[in-house]
């Protein structure tokens, strides 16, 4: 099964890192959360990936096209031609297409884009910027015993702050930090789509969170597999560090592999 990632957009909320790269590409622990998220779905048997590429996209192609030089050790002989040799080479089970899908795309015009390299069948889609433990099997063996059209994964949005307990005369009767099951459930992304879900992106400026998701959610053809587990998106430089700082703990949720 395919895996569509949406890496297209501006990432103006954490402008500090995506004015040099995009926001996919921003790095954790030395790699970017796009890495990641493949390395994610790869450890769960998912290595069939389309990227949906848009602003700095020349920076995620020439990261793959470099892939193999990155991630080995190598010698350079310049005394005998020039002579690349490469040492404990690393490389991954992956297919990756790269797409051009428009520089001011919206979300579900970038999904229309790449129908052709689909095919009629289903397939998963998610976000550049959010990193999970998610049981992508289960999410998959979910959606089909649900015969729906589309799945997403419900995470909890959680909050930025303390959290308040308060008692009737206006005291403060308890406080603590927060926690990930404090906020309301939101689409975390890590989706499942069914081909005809293309029927209903229009052009490029069709937003896949809006009419798309509404008719489909209308239509009773949308499920939620909710997901109690770790989710993390990096929507701001915070996001960043916190994402940053858990990954130096050692012991990162999401990473499975």
């Amino acid at each position: 099964m395919k895996v569509v990632i949406l890496a297209g957009g501006f990432g103006t909320r954490i402008a500090e890192e995506s004015h040099t790269v995009p926001k996919p590409m921003i790095e954790i622990g030395g790699r970017p959360i796009l890495w990641h998220i493949m390395k994610g779905y790869s450890a769960q048997g998912f290595n069939d990936f389309i990227i949906c590429c848009g602003y700095k996209q020349h920076v995620i192609k020439e990261f793959f096209a470099n892939y193999y030089l990155h991630t080995s050790d190598v010698t350079f002989d310049f005394a005998n031609d020039n002579k690349m040799i490469v040492h404990n080479s690393m490389s991954e089970p992956w297919k990756v297409t790269l797409v051009d899908t428009g520089l001011n795309t919206m979300t579900g015009g970038r999904v229309r884009r790449i129908k052709e390299y689909v095919g009629n069948e289903p397939f998963m889609l998610t976000y550049g910027d959010s990193v999970s433990d998610v049981d992508f099997n289960a999410l998959l063996s979910y959606h089909k015993s649900q015969g729906r059209k589309a799945t997403l994964t419900a995470v909890h949005a959680g909050q930025r702050f303390g959290v308040l307990g308060l008692g009737d005369n206006g005291d403060v009767a308890a406080f603590r930090e927060k926690r990930d099951v404090d906020g309301s459930w939101i689409n975390g992304g890590f989706m499942v789509l069914e081909p005809e879900v293309f029927d209903l992106l229009i052009d490029d400026t069709t937003v896949l969170e809006q009419k798309p998701m509404e008719t489909l959610a209308e239509t009773g053809e949308l499920s939620a597999f909710r997901h109690s587990g770790f989710w993390h998106c990096m929507d701001t430089l915070r996001d960043r560090q916190n994402l940053e700082a858990i990954w130096a703990s050692g012991d990162a949720p999401w990473k499975r592999w």
